[in-house]
């Protein structure tokens, strides 16, 4: 696995990150701010692309492709992976981005108005497309399996994860790179969200501003980044000794049917996405031991997720434990699923459950355990992860504890 994340790069600094309470979200650094009524992101501040990308293609990758490439090289190291002892015709290529290369589409817009047609960059459209993160990753690593890019908001890096299981239990590849990435942190992207009024605009106390379930929330805050897992069929990972983190043993998806932004406040598709990863992986309800929510700290998103999971788990809802890590990385749209899904096998590795922080005021109507403000101890069999993404698209995975 790899993550590149606003509470920081790389496997080790970012589990220190979320076990350790640490917010990622600060002023925004990278624009003049001044004019927006959210001026607070969780920007990435330690990438360093140069390792794996020459300076000149540099140039010619938007920022979340940049993301990706690196994070696909670090989760193969990882891995123990060396693509040249893989079939490279049996490795494929998923990730989920719900804009893609919205910064390059902002620039060159920015030049065709004041310049004109004539000067706009021919890389463009080959830097501005979604599934150029995947081509690159391919190129980079000369992976000729299947690839492609899944844009479902911010359902987009869980249903690549769950892409690619489908794609190793029908036999088309062996060793699948999934996962999502993300850069939205620009000048269109915030004015768009800032229009909706969906994100918090605690701009004076940013490391707060996440607060997901608590009564003071008052909107998701935007971040970017990138997660990749190395997922391989069970016979082949053990046949090269490759060190195994988790199984991914269930995938369940459902659309809500109801409204493009907002949630269905039954949490009707919520629960049915749920339903169906848990009838996937076998197991009943009971078996759950905690839920990464998608918990983006929006007042309604918020208490249609914790309605769900009620319709599902019943009086097991009250024993399970729920924290949203956003609450530190903030909303990485498209990546958040992968970089979430990495979140509950790290939890799966260290028996500790992340916490939800900043939650300081109950909400009468989320009322359930959600892990305020430290992190647990706890055996983990099972974890489930939730993401739930504009135009009603649910994804659930669920990841069990690996027993040789």
């Amino acid at each position: 696995m790899a993550a590149t994340t606003p509470v920081g790069t790389g496997l080790s600094k970012f589990w220190a990150g979320l076990s350790g309470g640490k917010s990622g979200i600060g002023p925004v650094e990278r624009f003049d701010v001044s004019s927006l009524s959210t001026r607070i992101a969780g920007e990435v501040r330690d990438f360093e692309p140069l390792a794996y990308i020459e300076k000149k293609e540099l140039r010619h990758m938007d920022r979340f492709t940049q993301f990706a490439v690196v994070c696909a090289h670090e989760a193969l190291k990882d891995a123990g992976a060396d693509p040249a002892d893989l079939d490279r015709d049996r490795v494929g290529v998923i990730l989920g981005s719900g804009i893609g290369g919205c910064e390059t589409f902002q620039e060159q817009c920015r030049v065709l108005f004041s310049r004109g047609p004539g000067k706009v960059s021919p890389f463009f459209v080959p830097m501005m497309i979604s599934n150029m993160g995947p081509g690159q990753i391919t190129i980079s690593l000369g992976f000729r399996g299947p690839s492609w890019t899944t844009v479902t908001a911010c359902t987009s890096s869980s249903n690549a994860i769950g892409d690619a299981v489908r794609l190793i239990e029908r036999g088309e590849s062996e060793l699948v790179i999934a996962g999502g990435s993300e850069a939205p942190v620009i000048e269109i992207c915030l004015a768009g969200f800032c229009s909706m009024k969906a994100m918090s605009c605690r701009n004076e106390e940013p490391e707060k501003a996440s607060r997901p379930f608590d009564a003071g929330r008052d909107g998701f805050v935007i971040a970017e980044g990138a997660g990749m897992l190395i997922l391989e069929e069970e016979g082949a990972a053990r046949r090269r000794g490759a060190r195994i983190y988790a199984e991914i043993a269930g995938y369940g998806m459902s659309s809500d049917a109801f409204h493009i932004v907002a949630p269905d406040p039954t949490g009707s598709g919520a629960a049915l996405s749920m339903r169906r990863a848990l009838t996937d992986a076998g197991i009943t309800p009971e078996q759950v031991d905690y839920i990464n929510a998608h918990g983006t700290s929006t007042p309604p998103g918020d208490i249609a997720e914790t309605t769900a999971v009620k319709t599902v788990f019943g009086q097991h809802a009250y024993k399970l434990a729920v924290s949203s890590t956003k609450s530190m990385t903030g909303h990485l749209l498209g990546a958040a699923g992968a970089v979430e899904a990495i979140a509950c096998v790290l939890a799966i590795r260290e028996q500790e459950i992340p916490p939800t922080i900043n939650y300081e005021e109950p909400d009468p109507e989320c009322d359930l355990d959600y892990v305020p403000n430290l992190k647990r101890s706890a055996r983990l069999g099972y974890v489930l992860s939730n993401s739930f993404g504009f135009g009603g698209h649910n994804a659930t995975l669920v990841f069990k504890r690996y027993s040789p």
